[in-house]
């Protein structure tokens, strides 16, 4: 069978990010640098994340952000609050963040800063639950948000990015007593579709599974400055 021109077209686009996020990659393994890429559909909960995430580990890691956003940076201000570099990508109607707008937010790092300072660096995505997985941008792990608000079920009816993910965050665990759903089930959902994948379910607003995610964090870094971070894993 022949492929049609738009099968065709985006099988070329995939080539050419993956190309693309392949060079990324071996900047952030010639730095030394761990990079997590974040995802979810918009509102579950990414930079509330990040900010625990930095209020935690910002004084034993050195971190930097690259922020993906259609429009604003609203999430990249938040963040620069917690005194980490933050470079604010915005999209316009891309619904993803793809290699080649990382890239960018790679050589603005590398020409602001010593990219050989830094441990890790998050990569968050434009808020959409399909389009994000689909495009690699030289991250080491990928990192998907599900919050208990958008149903049991999202795992089967949107498989591929719960398929990419290395790490799921069930977030919003607290209001699950007031809506007519389970952990278990989203749980069981996920690993229907990746069996491999490290779930942990989370509340940012009570902190439970907060220090189980940190630990997760920890153990991804490729090679840390800190010896006593090393010692630590």
């Amino acid at each position: 069978m022949h492929q049609t021109f738009d099968a065709a077209l985006e099988i070329n686009l995939l080539h050419a990010n993956q190309a693309g996020a392949d060079r990324n990659r071996a900047h952030f393994d010639r730095w030394g640098i761990t990079c997590l890429n974040v995802m979810s559909s918009p509102g579950a909960g990414k930079t509330v994340l990040l900010e625990k995430t930095l209020a935690a580990l910002n004084k034993t890691l050195k971190i930097a952000i690259i922020e993906g956003d259609m429009t604003t940076e609203l999430d990249a201000d938040r963040l620069r609050k917690y005194g980490v570099p933050v470079i604010a990508i915005n999209t316009g109607r891309s619904c993803h963040l793809d290699s080649k707008m990382v890239s960018g937010g790679i050589h603005r790092l590398e020409h602001e800063y010593d990219p050989n300072e830094f441990d890790l660096v998050f990569v968050e995505n434009v808020g959409n639950l399909v389009c994000p997985a689909e495009f690699e941008v030289g991250e080491h792990q990928k990192v998907a948000l599900l919050s208990v608000t958008e149903g049991e079920d999202k795992p089967l009816k949107y498989p591929v990015m719960f398929r990419e993910a290395d790490c799921l965050l069930i977030t919003k665990t607290d209001l699950a007593p007031y809506l007519d759903i389970e952990i278990e089930r989203i749980e069981a959902n996920a690993r229907q579709i990746n069996p491999q994948v490290k779930i942990i379910p989370i509340s940012a607003k009570t902190g439970a599974g907060l220090e189980t995610w940190l630990n997760w964090v920890r153990s991804q870094l490729q090679n840390s400055k800190n010896p006593v971070l090393e010692l630590t894993r």
